[in-house]
């Protein structure tokens, strides 16, 4: 009987088939796409579409590169034990899209930029460019491992699917479309698997719906529950989700993905013109809304249908994400294919953001370090180059899968990491995009500061994970199940908390509960503040920046905004320019050459 416990079916023939058609129909869509354009073989199309992407296509791309198996999911187990709070990230993605789209598109549309850390050598100096690359190509190699692993490991336990044929099974498709299709492969595939993920939520949905008696007994069920009670205005920093650490902390958090890594910025400057640039983030809000609105609701299907019988704490799963994975088999398996069609959603995910990954790490390894030592490469040496690293880069995502799975309980540490390392870079944007003053040596100390501040609290919080009072799980129970072992009821630690790793768990420092408890979301708000606030410091201390070495293209201008640019439509032709120095020169960037920038804004305009 359905949310009774014990154990449920396995994958039948028809899941397989299902599952495995989704898969190949992804990879023959970066066939096509190869063949399609094989005549336009040059480097600008393979990194970039040729920059002729439209709107609605890239806003899918940008919604499914970061709605990734994780949280297909994590996100219905999120809302399954502690409420529908995560939905309110909804107001921190209208925010975040407002960000990017009125003040970094238009910077990077406007400098013709390829990988997004060019602009910190046009701003500061080489050498913060290269340590800006080397950051974001180590924390993203390791991410995308992870999230190869984690639910390649969930779905594993529950479906029998053989988690390393299916971790390199998805490495291989990835390889394929990604090498021979480049990013125009990846969007197309991204809009399919989008499609697929939304697919997989609704089917839970329906078929919940009908065990339980209609959508509205689901909600009645939550609401007995205490899992609608999503709007806390509590402003204690140290509580894991509130209404303010959601809106101001989750608002800078997603900024810092969607702003400045680069596997959003090569989607967004792919497109054909500014206006399409702008309005592919303004879709793709409406496709997170979309997402995390199917996500929340599924988990509260989810607590519908076990309100009475906790998987978690009865034993029928190992882990929290395992349990959207066992809700699918307990109640999909009568049907034949839709089980399949879940797993399949739950890896088109997994497969978005890993070819995301791919093409973005090919793109900035090529643009940052490749070309500037190399300038003598042909386009056919640069187009074989790209398809190279794209297998390569593949391979080490897949290893970083074989990492990860030794990892054990630093799993959700190491995605952690990768939070905080965002926060620190997303403050140096907009040190150099706001601020005049500021230079490359008040940059440089100015990350460093927030990075270590964001490290310190973060690992801290991993070791002394913040206590149920501060993570507010929701009860569960196994009143209601037929098959226990025995547990009585359990209180569990969040998910997404830290795992303990200290060996004397009794002892609590006096920061545990204080400094180490502070809500994960406010990790990049800290960095930002703690970068802009220390860099302008170091910069006045060490005599600023020359102000008659600055060129405006490189910072925020008015009339990059949407509402100033409605008003001086006569001013849109300003975008097409591109800075012609460095703004800062001399003791900042002795070895910045004018003629540099000026023959690569010529190689720029001739590829535009």
């Amino acid at each position: 009987m359905v949310g009774t416990g014990g154990p449920v079916a396995t994958f039948s023939v028809w899941d397989y088939v299902v599952f495995a058609g989704i898969i190949l129909l992804a990879a023959g869509v970066g066939l096509f796409q190869a063949f399609r354009g094989r005549k336009e073989a040059s480097s600008e199309e393979f990194l970039l579409g040729g920059r002729q992407m439209t709107a609605v296509p890239v806003a899918m791309s940008l919604t499914a590169s970061f709605m990734s198996g994780i949280t297909v999911i994590g996100t219905p187990a999120e809302s399954y034990r502690f409420g529908s709070a995560f939905w309110i990230f909804g107001f921190a993605y209208a925010i975040m899209s407002a960000i990017s789209a009125e003040l970094f598109v238009p910077l990077f549309y406007r400098l013709g930029v390829t990988s997004a850390y060019e602009y910190l050598e046009l701003r500061f100096s080489r050498p913060i460019r290269i340590i800006g690359t080397s950051m974001y190509i180590v924390q993203t190699a390791l991410y995308t491992g992870l999230v190869i692993y984690a639910p390649a490991l969930a779905l594993n336990q529950i479906t029998g699917l053989d988690l390393w044929g299916v971790l390199v099974a998805t490495g291989v498709v990835c390889i394929i479309y990604c090498t021979l299709g480049g990013l125009k492969a990846v969007i197309w595939t991204d809009v399919l698997q989008m499609v697929v993920m939304l697919a997989g939520f609704v089917a839970v949905i329906a078929r919940g719906a009908v065990l339980q008696g209609g959508l509205t007994k689901i909600w009645e069920d939550a609401g007995e529950g205490g899992r609608l009670q999503a709007f806390d205005f509590d402003p204690d920093p140290l509580k894991r989700h509130t209404f303010w650490s959601i809106v101001v902390g989750g608002s800078i958090m997603w900024a810092a993905i969607y702003a400045i890594n680069q596997s959003q910025v090569q989607r967004y400057i792919s497109c054909k013109t500014l206006g399409h640039a702008k309005m592919s983030l303004y879709v793709n809000m409406v496709g997170l809304w979309i997402t995390v609105t199917l996500a929340v609701f599924s988990g509260l299907t989810m607590y519908s249908i076990y309100k009475n019988c906790d998987p978690l704490s009865n034993g029928d799963v190992a882990t929290p994400d395992q349990l959207f994975p066992y809700l699918v088999m307990d109640i999909l398996a009568d049907f034949p294919g839709i089980p399949g069609l879940f797993v399949a959603a739950a890896y088109s995910g997994t497969l978005s953001t890993v070819s995301s990954s791919i093409n973005a790490l090919v793109a900035v390894t090529v643009e940052d370090f490749i070309l500037p030592v190399y300038k003598d490469l042909t386009q056919k040496q640069v187009s074989w180059m790209n398809m190279g690293l794209s297998v390569f880069f593949g391979g080490v995502c897949i290893g970083m899968a074989g990492v990860a799975s030794l990892m054990g309980s630093v799993l959700q540490a190491a995605l952690s990491i990768f939070g905080m390392i965002s926060g620190p870079l997303l403050g140096l944007y907009l040190l150099g995009m706001f601020f005049r003053t500021s230079n490359s040596i008040g940059g440089l100390v100015g990350m460093i500061i927030g990075l270590v501040l964001t490290l310190w609290v973060g690992i801290g919080g991993q070791i002394y994970p913040p206590t149920a009072e501060k993570t507010n799980p929701l009860p569960l129970t196994t009143a209601g199940c037929n098959n226990t072992i025995g547990q009585n009821y359990t209180t569990i630690t969040p998910w997404t908390s830290p795992v303990t790793l200290t060996p004397e768990p009794d002892y609590r420092p006096p920061l545990a509960d204080t400094w180490y408890s502070l809500s994960y979301v406010y990790f990049s708000l800290l960095g930002v503040l703690t970068t802009i606030v220390s860099g302008l410091l170091v910069s006045v201390i060490t005599g600023g920046c020359k102000q008659d070495k600055m060129n405006s293209e490189l910072f925020v201008r008015k009339n990059d905004l949407t509402c100033f640019s409605w008003c001086n439509k006569s001013k849109e032709s300003d975008i097409t320019e591109k800075p012609s120095a460095n703004i800062c020169m001399g003791a900042d960037n002795p070895g910045f050459k004018e003629d540099d920038v000026m023959s690569k804004d010529v190689e720029k305009n001739t590829r535009l």
